[in-house]
């Protein structure tokens, strides 16, 4: 492709250019969702891809209280301030599954 003096254009003839750059950046994309979409890919909103996984909730695996954790993530302040203050354990938070 040739490079275009800028400075030598109209508005007339910038405006073409750019309409011209518009197209070929949309035909692009539609080219690259088709890639995408054909790889299995999840397009979301923006553009980004998301797991299909996030959000979901799942049950807790912990308690304390009335207070419940999941396991997932960075330990709640709450759960590690009561393991600090005493000798318990993480496991000795663990919700016995077989009497839930």
């Amino acid at each position: 492709m040739a490079k275009a003096n800028l400075k030598g254009m109209d508005v007339a003839q910038l405006l073409e250019l750019r309409k011209k750059v518009d197209d070929h950046l949309l035909q692009r994309r539609t080219e690259l969702e088709t890639q995408l979409a054909r790889l299995g890919a999840r397009v979301v909103g923006g553009g980004t891809t998301s797991s299909p996984l996030k959000g979901r909730k799942v049950p807790a695996k912990y308690r304390l209280g009335t207070r419940t954790w999941a396991g997932r993530g960075q330990k709640p302040t709450w759960l590690v301030e009561a393991m600090r203050g005493s000798k318990k354990k993480l496991a000795d938070s663990l919700i016995d599954k077989k009497h839930a």
